[in-house]
């Protein structure tokens, strides 16, 4: 596959040249997008639609429930279809439950805490959930102190459990929202899918919305062993097509919209950079510190100009204006101005 290939098929495979329907189509064929950063998650979806879909758009398929967000994957938050939480969980939680287990010692979160917590937690969540700050609050009136990270770890492990998620997003006094609503699982979510065979879904689910790529990637990008991604590799076998010795793609592959965009304004820690072991197919080497991640596990939002990243740019509030660097020469002034254009309408209206 040469390199142009291969960028055009994961345009179209993260939905950035073949864009979905809606932002909940979107959601599903991506399965999980990173979201520490919830404006840049709800963008994520957003960039993948047809149309001029804007923020509150994405807000209205949390509020009915159609989305989500948990630690689903390598203790990073991940926005996900609601009815695929719970088969998500049963594959990555354990994993991540082991590698917090460390740092869970030394913040005294223990199976007495932390059933504690779910008990003491459970009322507020009931009625109409409630906000980190509030459920912080419910901790420390049971005696739980919520410092050091200690209150992050609890609703970490209790969303791993499959306990709690987080749900429609709590309206701003001014400005963007950037909080949810912490709920119960139970009662949040009412169809739930159950593949037959979790692991296999995973791995098949991840190539149709990041293909054409390889087992270390998809290790990568769900956190699990390289020994667990091959095993996945071979049990979803009949659901993907082998394109080269390294690498697979889905059977199908979205096709490419007529009027497909040349740039993408990306969002930090979107999918088509951060998802792969490798990112050199999509980011020239010298660039890729620029990008990130660096020290601070920050990933910078991305221009992407015909399936390459060629600068950076903001989406914060404070620095939205700044005008974007680009890393050579503009490629297409107009497109790249047309791409963050379209990010302004989503956050504007």
């Amino acid at each position: 596959m040469t390199p142009r290939a291969l960028l055009d098929r994961r345009l179209r495979s993260h939905r950035l040249t073949a864009p979905a329907a809606t932002v909940t189509d979107a959601a599903h064929h991506m399965l999980a997008v990173q979201s520490q950063d919830l404006l840049a998650g709800r963008w994520a979806l957003g960039v993948r639609t047809k149309g001029a879909p804007t923020i509150a758009t994405v807000d209205a398929a949390f509020a009915r429930g159609e989305l989500v967000r948990a630690w689903t994957m390598r203790g990073t938050l991940h926005i996900v279809p609601a009815r695929d939480l719970a088969w998500i969980l049963s594959v990555t939680g354990d994993r991540q439950r082991r590698q917090a287990a460390g740092r869970h010692r030394e913040l005294g979160v223990d199976d007495a805490v932390l059933a504690t917590a779910s008990r003491v937690l459970a009322p507020a969540l009931r009625d109409g959930g409630c906000t980190r700050a509030e459920a912080f609050a419910v901790l420390e009136g049971a005696g739980i102190d919520p410092k050091g990270q200690r209150g992050t770890h609890l609703l970490f492990a209790l969303t791993i459990a499959g306990e709690i998620c987080q749900g429609p997003i709590e309206p701003a006094a001014r400005g963007i929202a950037r909080e949810q609503r912490f709920m119960l699982v139970e009662d949040w979510i009412g169809d739930t899918d159950a593949p037959a065979d979790p692991l296999a879904e995973l791995f098949a689910r991840y190539i149709a919305g990041h293909g054409p790529a390889g087992v270390a990637d998809f290790a990568w990008w769900a956190g699990l062993t390289l020994g667990q991604a091959r095993e996945a590799a071979d049990r979803a076998r009949d659901r993907v097509d082998r394109i080269d010795e390294a690498r697979f793609a889905a059977a199908q592959s979205p096709r490419r919209s007529p009027g497909a965009p040349e740039a993408v304004a990306l969002p930090a820690f979107d999918e088509y950079y951060i998802s792969y072991a490798e990112r050199t197919a999509v980011c020239a080497p010298e660039h890729l510190a620029t990008v990130g991640p660096g020290k601070n596990g920050m990933v910078r939002p991305t221009l992407v100009h015909r399936g390459r990243v060629v600068g950076t740019w903001s989406h914060a509030d404070a620095t939205r204006g700044e005008p974007p660097v680009l890393f050579d020469d503009d490629p297409d002034g107009d497109a790249l101005a047309r791409a963050v254009a379209r990010f302004a309408h989503f956050v504007d209206g």
